[in-house]
């Protein structure tokens, strides 16, 4: 048992069985205790088979690797560039720089340089090093451990463009114009020297009026011309109007012993949002630069929502009173109407996440069919090759577009394997979301387990015909309110609504509502959380899908009229107390699950 106690986690070999009895094993590796956190992402890790070893050889080319020389690139050594990223980042792979144009013609522009780590020089293609990163596809980041793509002499510290420090890149020059549209654009493969790396909050401060000693020296001649530069390209976004959700993300902060701090939602600040719309633009330009030289690409596309999911989504904002008028193309600014109309209601939060549920998912394609949410024609993943497959392979196309040097992509690549790629990756990305995912709820559950009893705050964030799913406010927290515990009477599930409404009393339990909670069960190996609802529901007096809205009654009728139905049951006549008991026995012959006219109930 390798000395494995129980409560231990482990991985174990099993073994052949000897006819009858229970299986048998032998312990490879034990991990420690589950009530660790550190050992609770292993099981999402495992269960996803998620590797999590590299291959020797991957191992002896990372470690055989050398720093990129400077011959065949040009030198960007003196050029200030920065790296702005979360505090606890522990690979920087993009770079900015910003300056206004001095060129007459384009008064009132800008010129953005990003640069981004040439994994391509170390990473080759065939090597031992790529076979490792594409069965990976991506890395996968838990609260309290990162799986990374690549090894870590590539990842951090030979690819991280750490201050001071000459390091390879691939580089894009844009110059924008005062619209905030890109006029031009060249990539150029260099070595630079980061002069700064600073977290999103301590650039923001600086920006604030609150620079400290790294800052304060960079504020005027690196700062300020970045945040200038990024109030002309934002000109250009809300000219495009892309998709603006507001859904806050939550992030889990742990203690140095491993167990949950507790969870915050970062503020939202321009430093994410220049990050943000310059690595767009540098996307954008690797897209638009290899599909006019016609070479193999791997896209970045997101599909408009299907016709099912815009009716579904219009049905529901009927019974808001929010208009949702489709005339002519598909457009994400038909969608941004409709969560300015909603912005300061108190269903603003119910229709972002209903329109968030309508949209389609992204994924990698060597099929070009844009990406809507970004309202963009061409889109290519650039900026991040140290962390994504699909970045590496777009690097190798534009060295191998530009005739830059070694790395690039074989001349024997086929759309066909790119299409494969492609596939795969596209895979990979969602099983790194759902260990991600599946950690996070176990990490949750387990600083939870010793607050059952305990009452909470939260919004309904699913309706099904199982219950209602409960996101918490202050952690995040997903859990289960189970159907047959929230009252006496049959519930139907009303899709279009997004809700769960009584048969008897019009009770309705909507997507959205805010509502308080009592934590009855917590599973932490699960990472499952049981409920128990103990806000009263609101009582629907117009049922039909298509009113103008749900119409309440005040509280004070509504147990009014539960208190008379009570005293009518009381009092009814024998015969049909028969009748009833005689209905319910042949009730149970039906299918659990279906009511007489079909309906969804609890058995």
């Amino acid at each position: 048992t390798k000395d494995a106690k129980d409560g231990d986690l482990i991985s174990v070999d099993l073994l052949r069985g000897r006819g009858y009895g229970l299986p048998a094993g032998r312990v490879k590796e034990r991990f420690g205790s589950v009530a660790t956190e550190k050992a609770i992402s292993l099981i999402a890790i495992h269960a996803h088979e998620i590797p999590m070893d590299f291959s020797a050889a991957a191992i002896a080319e990372a470690e055989a690797a050398q720093p990129a020389p400077l011959t065949g690139r040009e030198d960007w050594r003196e050029l200030p560039l920065i790296t702005i990223d979360p505090p606890d980042a522990k690979d920087h792979d993009d770079a900015v720089h910003a300056e206004p144009d001095p060129d007459p013609s384009n008064a009132g522009g800008v010129i953005v340089h990003v640069a981004i780590a040439d994994v391509a020089y170390y990473v080759r293609p065939g090597s031992a090093l790529d076979r490792d990163a594409l069965i990976r596809g991506n890395s996968v980041d838990c609260p309290d451990r990162v799986v990374p793509m690549l090894p870590e002499r590539i990842s951090n510290n030979l690819c991280s463009l750490v201050p001071g420090e000459p390091r390879g890149a691939l580089a894009v020059r844009m110059v924008i114009g005062a619209d905030g549209r890109k006029r031009s654009h060249s990539f150029h493969r260099v070595l630079m020297r980061s002069a700064a790396k600073l977290s999103y909050a301590q650039a923001q401060a600086a920006i604030d009026g609150k620079p400290d000693d790294i800052t304060g020296p960079l504020l005027e001649p690196i700062l300020k011309p970045l945040y200038a530069a990024y109030e002309v390209a934002k000109r250009g976004r809300d000219a495009r109007d892309p998709l603006d959700l507001d859904i806050p993300e939550r992030k889990i902060l742990l203690k140095k012993d491993g167990t949950v701090d507790c969870v915050v939602v970062p503020e939202r600040l321009d430093a994410h949002r220049l990050i943000e719309e310059f690595m767009i633009s540098a996307n954008v330009a690797a897209a638009e630069l290899l599909e006019k030289k016609a070479l193999p690409l791997i896209y970045r596309v997101h599909d408009e929502p299907t016709v099912e999911k815009i009716h579904a989504l219009q049905e529901f904002l009927k019974t808001l009173d929010v208009p949702f008028a489709k005339s002519g193309a598909l457009r994400p600014s038909l969608f941004n109407r409709v969560l300015t109309l909603v912005a300061g209601q108190d269903y603003e939060h119910l229709v972002n996440e209903v329109v968030l549920r309508s949209q389609a998912q992204a994924e990698y394609s060597t099929d070009n069919y844009g990406h809507f949410g970004l309202n963009l024609r061409r889109y290519a993943h650039f900026t991040s090759p140290i962390r994504r497959y699909a970045d590496l392979v777009v690097h190798r196309g534009l060295l191998r577009a530009l005739n830059l040097g070694d790395g690039a992509l074989p001349d024997s690549e086929t759309p066909d394997h790119l299409a494969e790629v492609a596939a795969q990756i596209s895979v990979t990305e969602r099983r790194a979301m759902k260990a991600e995912r599946e950690t996070a709820d176990r990490l949750i559950a387990h600083h939870l387990a010793d607050r059952v009893g305990a009452t909470f705050q939260g919004r309904i964030s699913g309706v099904t015909r199982a219950g209602l799913f409960i996101k918490l406010d202050d952690t995040g927290a997903d859990g289960l309110v189970p159907i047959r515990t929230l009252g006496t009477e049959y519930f139907d599930y009303d899709e279009t609504r997004h809700a769960l409404i009584g048969q008897r009393s019009g009770a309705m339990h909507r997507l959205g509502d805010v509502v308080d909670v009592r934590l009855v069960e917590a599973q932490p190996v699960a990472g499952a959380l049981r409920f128990e609802l103990l806000t009263q529901a609101d009582v629907l007096v117009s049922r039909h899908p298509r009113g103008a809205g749900p119409r309440r009654k005040s509280t004070a009728k509504r147990n009014t009229k539960t208190k008379a139905k009570a005293t009518q049951a009381d009092a009814r006549p024998r015969h049909k107390e028969k009748s009833r008991k005689k209905n319910q026995k042949a009730g149970a012959k039906r299918k659990p699950g279906t009511s007489k006219k079909g309906r969804s109930w609890t058995p």
